[in-house]
């Protein structure tokens, strides 16, 4: 049976490790507070991925994807908030039936953009659909105008700064700076006890692989040629007669939807959702995980993306004070002595050993049939 056109061999080889890691070795030799640990590091990597699309095929750096992950994350924490809100849930409220912080806010009756998250059909819907239209409003606003680069990251983090600010205002429909809280139930089936979180672990790393194949569907098709060659030669792309400002706001919109169904499964995950992972840090700190990984690598980002978080919790944990710091100058490290990442060194240094390896095994061959088995291959362009 042969693979579908879009899977290399260096993919499927990517897919099988990647499988074996999240499927076999980490649900066995972890505990369930470690494993919905990972969970929550691999909501990221939904983010990561659309980064890579974005900004490692396409030259669009965003500094705000933050802002996505966390409406996302919003319109699930709505749902599940107006099914742990029932009058029996919430009789000692004075207004029962309603959220408890908008009862704090003397708030006596459900908003009405609040209403359509009483269903769940509407709120997947909303997930994918309200973070694509907002990219697609702010990439149709700079794009068309011709604005990018540097330009358009400040943007981005202005965006998700004004973001946080209106989310923290607005307390009495958002929660505020505490965030939607208190997450009980999915259609009935409790998301708390242990057995759920690795219910919900299996069902992320489903919709993850998903999500990877996807993205390797748009890295090998025409879409990911012309993205690829606007990052190089974008004025070339124009006079081809490209419309450049289009491919570009596809991409936006593509990454944004990655980073919603993050941050759903993230409000599903942990329980709450609050503008703490809106805001322009998280947005840096996710932009992080992709260049540690490997702009140039979907593989590379979801393990850059693992390696830093588990750093995060174990660093933080002795030295709270000093990761921000370690995090900034990791990223330093990373641009100016391996700007390919992870996949970058494997490429670089380890790929060669093996080579080697099975060059000594097979005399006379050539081991790679002339092509590049790193993680980063997945980045390249196709000759």
């Amino acid at each position: 049976m042969e693979s579908p056109r879009f899977l290399s061999r260096t993919d499927l080889l990517g897919l099988a490790v990647l499988a074996v890691l999240l499927v076999v070795i980490l649900p066995l030799s972890l505990d369930v507070f470690r494993l919905n640990l990972v969970a929550k590091y691999l909501t990221y990597a939904f983010v990561a991925i659309g980064l890579v699309l974005c900004w490692g095929f396409g030259g669009i750096l965003s500094l705000g994807q933050g802002v996505f992950f966390g409406l996302g994350g919003y319109c699930m924490a709505m749902y599940l908030k107006l099914e742990a809100s029932s009058v029996e849930n919430t009789k000692i409220q004075s207004t029962p039936g309603i959220p408890d912080f908008m009862d704090w806010n003397q708030i006596t009756q459900i908003p009405w953009f609040w209403q359509p998250f009483h269903s769940l059909t509407i709120t997947v819907i909303a997930i994918l659909v309200v973070p694509a239209v907002f990219a697609f409003l702010i990439g149709a606003a700079m794009f068309k105008r011709r604005v990018g680069g540097v330009y358009f990251a400040i943007i981005t983090q202005a965006i998700a700064a004004i973001m946080t600010i209106l989310i923290i205002g607005q307390q009495g429909y958002t929660g505020g700076i505490n965030g939607i809280t208190d997450l009980r139930t999915l259609k009935g089936w409790d998301i708390r006890p242990d057995h759920a979180k690795v219910v919900l672990y299996f069902v992320e790393v489903a919709f993850l692989f998903g999500a990877i194949l996807l993205a390797l569907f748009v890295r090998h098709s025409k879409l990911g040629r012309i993205l690829v060659a606007m990052r190089e030669k974008e004025d070339r792309v124009r006079f081809s007669g490209y419309s450049v400002a289009n491919f570009k706001i596809f991409a936006f919109c593509l990454a944004a939807m990655f980073a919603a169904v993050g941050g759903a499964m993230f409000t599903l995950n942990v329980g709450f959702m609050s503008p703490s992972f809106v805001g322009i840090v998280p947005s840096i700190e996710m932009v992080i995980y992709t260049a540690v990984g490997g702009r140039l690598s979907i593989f590379g980002a979801i393990y850059g993306t693992l390696l830093v978080n588990f750093a995060k919790t174990s660093l933080s944990e002795s030295f709270p004070q000093l990761w921000l710091f370690g995090l900034g100058a990791l990223f330093i490290a990373v641009v100016l002595i391996f700007p390919n990442g992870l996949a970058g060194i494997w490429r670089d240094y380890v790929q060669p050993l093996f080579d080697k390896l099975i060059s000594k095994r097979k005399p006379g061959s050539d081991p790679t049939g002339g092509k590049s088995f790193g993680p980063v291959a997945d980045g390249a362009p196709a000759e």
